[in-house]
């Protein structure tokens, strides 16, 4: 458990790391357009005030060794602080600290499959099996008892925006079809996407919504390399992370990459702090043997604030635009429902409705396993990060994410 001395220490160390509110953003490779409207402003002192609360809870509840938070408003950073540390062995955290993105992944996939969209490479209502033939005639199945049990074909065709809106069916809610994945299954992008064709989908695509951590994305990046004739790695860095400045985002992580790479931060049963993933791994317990589109990626706070920069810009960077602006819309318009105020775009949540208790209508973003968490504010031309790795806090959209929504709501005057 955490001891005073070690409390005091810490913050001790990292209060002296908040950027000022008149900082220039020159660092990032997206600069803010005007959205017009009303604008309300960020209160720098009472945003610092709400941030340093929840870091200290949550130290002091070990439910995080190291995190990060950046808010940014109209180009400039209003807030940006590390707490804690990298490690075990109390390795500080600084803007080079790279974190597991998990499904924060997926809003960057998102952004490459409508590159090739805008190119005409591809349309959001191609069918998957005109890539992966596996998938025609796709069946619906249900597990019981450790069996798989066949419901008959499905009716629809599963298209790219099924895969985009998790309404495909492919590794939804029957979560045991899991345990019929094995690690030779994983080895590749199209091995893991033959397999789930394979085991079937959980419902008929396009009928409902359920969350596809994994399945869904993985087929749609061997789409992407397919249709692109690049790794996913070779894509993305030509189309996405150069034109943004990211030069610390990546699916393969090198040696001195992975040096920088924070703990996984966890608990064991007598509530002390462990390391929870092997040296190696990105996702899960398994070493990084393909690009994993739903949840493969490794980043920087800063990298990550570029590219949710972007996402502000719709699309436009410093050095020109990833993709026309009425495609890129498609990404942060609603598309399925999902509850009373959200609904799925393109990779991302869009909070639809003006009764959302923290974020205001037309926000977008989404959240990682691992407690990361990001947001876009059009309205107030708020980009806002959130950046920790851990096993012990409920994942994505926990507690922690979820004060930090409220803190930047509180802080806007």
């Amino acid at each position: 458990m955490v001891s005073g001395v070690m409390k005091k220490k810490f913050f001790m160390r990292v209060f002296g790391m908040i950027v000022a509110l008149s900082c220039s953003v020159g660092f990032f490779a997206c600069k803010t357009n005007g959205c017009g409207g009303q604008t309300q402003i960020l209160n720098k002192r009472k945003l610092t005030r709400q941030i340093e609360r929840i870091a200290e809870f949550d130290f002091e509840n070990n439910k995080v060794f190291g995190s990060g938070y950046l808010v940014m408003q109209k180009g400039e950073v209003v807030y940006k602080n590390y707490f804690g540390y990298a490690s075990l062995a109390k390795k500080p955290l600084n803007d080079t600290t790279i974190f597991r993105l998990a499904s924060m992944t997926k809003p960057v996939t998102a952004v490459a499959t409508l590159i090739l969209v805008d190119r005409g490479l591809l349309s959001l209502d191609d069918e998957v099996a005109k890539f992966i033939p596996e998938y025609k005639n796709v069946r619906i199945t249900k597990t019981d008892g450790g069996k798989l049990l066949d419901l008959g074909v499905a009716k629809t065709a599963i298209t790219i925006r099924h895969l985009l809106t998790h309404t495909s069916g492919i590794g939804s809610n029957d979560t045991e079809k899991e345990s019929f994945i094995t690690n030779e299954d994983r080895k590749t992008s199209l091995s893991y996407a033959k397999r789930f064709a394979e085991l079937g989908v959980d419902f008929e695509p396009g009928s409902t919504q359920f969350y596809s951590a994994v399945a869904a994305f993985s087929t749609l990046g061997y789409i992407i390399e397919q249709v692109s004739g690049q790794t996913l790695q070779a894509f993305y860095t030509q189309e996405i992370f150069e034109p943004c400045g990211m030069t610390n985002t990546t699916f393969m992580p090198t040696t001195e990459q992975w040096s920088r790479v924070i703990d996984m931060h966890g608990r064991d049963e007598n509530g002390n702090t462990t390391v929870q993933m092997p040296d190696g791994c990105v996702f899960g317990n398994y070493p990084v043997t393909h690009c994993a589109a739903g949840a493969g990626l490794a980043s920087t706070m800063e990298d990550y604030a570029k590219f949710a920069t972007m996402l502000l810009n719709k699309g436009k960077t410093e050095t020109g635009r990833l993709m026309k602006e009425e495609v890129f819309k498609e990404m942060s318009t609603p598309k399925v429902k999902v509850d009373d105020t959200t609904f799925w775009g393109l990779g991302v949540r869009v909070i639809a409705d003006d009764n959302h208790p923290y974020l205001p209508k037309g926000a977008f973003g989404w959240s990682g396993a691992y407690g990361s968490h990001f947001w876009i504010d059009p309205s107030n031309e708020i980009v806002a990060v959130y950046m920790k790795n851990s096993t012990v806090d409920g994942g994505a959209g926990n507690e922690s994410a979820t004060k930090f929504e409220k803190a930047v709501k509180r802080a806007l005057r």
